[in-house]
């Protein structure tokens, strides 16, 4: 049905069609209310085969689905699949698709069919690390070269081109084997021991070459991952990018008077000595912060520890007391039912009413005292992160204080320089020859104050800023971490009630349904 027809309407997906595919798709002993009740999160496999279908959508119910087939339609887009991150099999064979797109969702795809479209290139299938399974027969692939593109799949064993015009090329079945060694079937054929032999002999040079560049992308990759995690982490304890000079260049990279005055004799040194002292200072705090990240972890950790201890042994005595409870229930249930009499069971019944009485007001003792527990716990919690961070903001401020005092003395030195000269050069006392755009700037001194002032406002501007980025993090953090613990509280204790209350109606409902029949004399 790949091809448009006049005679044709074309489709799109919307609920009623997907309902109507799921009811067809149903047990047969399933009842028609029954069918039209089925959620579409639930549905794990969903087939629209031969539907006149032109475009994908309304599938975003679908969450869960796992196998999806909309083959033999007309469909010329990929697309609308976002959701379907569970999706392990699809088929959109037979149908207009020019280019492969739309799939980057798709991560756990093991088995995709694109046969019979009119694709002529292998592309965008980047995220598709699970593929085991392609088929893209019957398309418009003209060029071998681009099979090379399956080499990044390496669960990749069955593939299927057959059909295309890149078959008819005499070293199509040795190159596609050569180029892609783990493959198991090929064109539905099983790749033999000799073929494999040939391939291996005949391409071994394009081969390795394309081995060694492969493992260096994988290097550069994996190097590449390793600082984006280094980074994460740096940016967990608030001090990424502190580790280097990197805020010290950030000073100065939108001064460019700060360049030409570091032609005035004496500047450079000045300009050197206060880099690396100010580079000291940003690696101190650095290596601060990483300390103090690790001892909020530690605080974390351990408080989630005390947590779930308190909890298991209030867990342990809530089992207990529901085990004996139940045990001497079912026996009253049981002596209730054998009662010899209807005044023997109703007392029995009430027995068991005053004993589910004393079991809820049990479970909602235990429940009372483990809240006030994880109560203390948490607001202990609470005033522990705080002094963590309270000494972390009150460290970091003295820190940046120290990169406020350098930039202070920095600029008061510079400014003696800028003096200096300009009266040497007012009296062509100048030794140096100095560029043209930095004789500008000495003109006189109100000009060289005013430049100079400038610039020192800009970094201390900037100084100002990273510390606020730092206490502000900080901040966040703090509220986070212990609103969390609160809310977290708030939620177990809720459902915790409502599970007691649930059990206690379950029980009481259980018992009021006891029909007492009284024997017959």
């Amino acid at each position: 049905m790949s091809q448009f027809n006049n005679n044709i309407e074309p489709n799109i997906i919307d609920d009623k069609m997907v309902q109507k595919a799921i009811e067809e798709q149903c047990p047969e002993d399933l009842n028609l209310a029954e069918r039209e009740a089925i959620n579409f999160k639930d549905v794990t496999e969903l087939q629209l085969s031969f539907r006149n279908i032109l475009q994908i959508d309304s599938l975003w119910h679908f969450e869960n689905l796992t196998k999806l087939q909309l083959d033999n339609n007309i469909i010329e887009k990929i697309e609308g699949l976002e959701s379907l991150v569970h999706l392990a099999w699809l088929d959109l064979s037979f149908n207009n698709i020019e280019v492969i797109e739309g799939l980057d969702a798709l991560v756990k795809l093991q088995d995709l069919s694109l046969s019979n479209n009119r694709i002529s290139k292998i592309e965008h299938m980047d995220t598709l690390q699970e593929l085991q399974i392609f088929s893209i027969g019957k398309n418009n692939l003209t060029t071998l070269e681009d099979v090379i593109y399956l080499r990044r799949f390496k669960n990749l064993r069955t593939l299927n081109l057959a059909g295309n015009p890149l078959c008819e090329d005499q070293r199509y079945t040795l190159f596609v084997v050569a180029h892609l060694p783990h493959l198991v079937y090929l064109d539905f054929r099983l790749v033999n021991d000799t073929t494999r032999e040939a391939a291996v002999l005949k391409y071994q040079d394009l081969t390795e070459l394309l081995e060694l560049e492969e493992a260096e992308a994988l290097a550069q990759l994996k190097e590449k991952q390793a600082k984006q995690k280094e980074l994460e982490y740096h940016t967990a304890a608030f001090v990424e990018y502190l580790n280097g000079s990197f805020l010290f260049d950030s000073l100065y990279a939108e001064d460019p008077e700060a360049a030409k005055l570091a032609y005035l004799p004496g500047v450079a040194d000045l300009l050197q000595t206060y880099r690396k002292e100010f580079v000291l200072v940003c690696e101190n705090l650095f290596n601060y912060g990483l300390e103090e990240h690790e001892k909020r972890e530690a605080e974390v950790s351990s408080f989630c520890e005390s947590l779930r201890a308190a909890l298991m042994a209030n867990q342990q005595e809530n089992r207990k007391i529901i085990l004996d409870f139940e045990c001497r229930h079912k026996r009253r249930l049981d002596e209730i039912h054998n009662a010899r009499s209807y005044d023997i069971a109703e007392s029995k019944r009430a027995e068991s009413k005053e004993d589910i009485l004393q079991l809820s007001e049990a479970l909602m003792t235990l429940e009372m005292l483990i809240a006030d527990q994880l109560e203390e716990l948490i607001k202990d919690f609470k005033r522990n992160i705080a002094d963590i961070a309270s000494t972390f903001i009150e460290n970091v401020k003295g820190r940046m204080t120290q990169c406020r005092d350098l930039e202070d003395r920095h600029h008061e030195r510079l400014l003696e320089i800028c003096i200096s000269t300009l009266e040497k050069s007012v009296k062509n006392e100048l030794e140096e020859d100095l560029p043209d755009d930095v004789r500008t700037l000495l003109v006189d001194k109100t000009t060289i104050v005013k430049a100079l002032d400038t610039s020192h406002g800009i970094r201390l501007l900037k100084i100002n800023k990273r510390e606020s980025d730092i206490l502000c993090s900080t901040y966040r953090w703090q509220a986070s971490v212990t609103e969390k613990a609160f809310q977290n509280e708030i939620d177990r204790n809720r459902d915790c009630i409502k599970k007691i209350l649930q059990y206690i109606d379950t029980l009481q409902e259980e018992l009021d349904n006891i029909t007492i029949v009284e024997p017959v004399q």
